[in-house]
């Protein structure tokens, strides 16, 4: 007689099952630059948005959170040209909220500058790559290749958090009632 017929086995592999869907669901918000504000590099910290990066595991599923007065600057996502060039004209999306995050869904290549005149010449702008199974950061002054394709707009804009205190949030997407109850239901062999 095999475990799988029996219904206390096919409880714990509907639980096992159960489990490492959670352990895919796991993402994590980041605070752009670990700073009180998404804002033009201070002389002391000038390479702010090339460094902050670098210390960062972005994956698909995680956010970045750009924190700012909404009244004295904004977020736009660009081309690598425009982010080359500090062009701000024509962003692929602009958001001018003060809470602006941004869910990574997709591997690629993603540049953000500051929508404000002046503030990408004075080092204000990221570069974000995830490419391969590693994310990866360069300096405002790289030029990416210009054979490199250019990827369309792949975050959202989600409403403000509560508190933004933390630099980095560790949030874990729940799986509704009712489709762990077919699971299970499924595993028991009760469908």
């Amino acid at each position: 007689m095999t475990c799988i017929k029996i219904p206390r086995c096919q409880f714990w592999y509907a639980l096992q099952f159960l489990l490492l869907l959670q352990t895919n669901v796991l993402c994590y918000q980041y605070k752009v630059g670990d700073l009180a504000a998404w804002a033009i590099p201070t002389n002391s910290n000038k390479n702010v948005y090339a460094k902050w990066p670098k210390n960062q595991d972005f994956k698909i599923g995680d956010s970045l959170f750009f924190l700012y007065p909404p009244s004295e600057d904004s977020v736009i996502q660009v081309t690598k040209e425009a982010y080359r060039s500090c062009n701000t004209k024509d962003p692929i999306l602009k958001i001018n909220d003060g809470n602006s995050l941004f869910n990574i869904t997709e591997k690629g290549e993603f540049f953000f500058t500051s929508g404000e005149d002046g503030h990408c010449q004075k080092g204000q702008k990221l570069y974000i790559s995830l490419l391969g199974n590693a994310s990866y950061a360069e300096s405002p002054d790289y030029s990416p290749n210009a054979d490199a394709p250019s990827y369309p707009t792949v975050f959202g804009s989600i409403p403000a958090q509560s508190s933004p205190s933390t630099s980095s949030s560790f949030i874990i997407v729940p799986l509704s009632v009712s489709f762990l109850l077919f699971i299970c239901a499924l595993m028991s062999g009760l469908i």
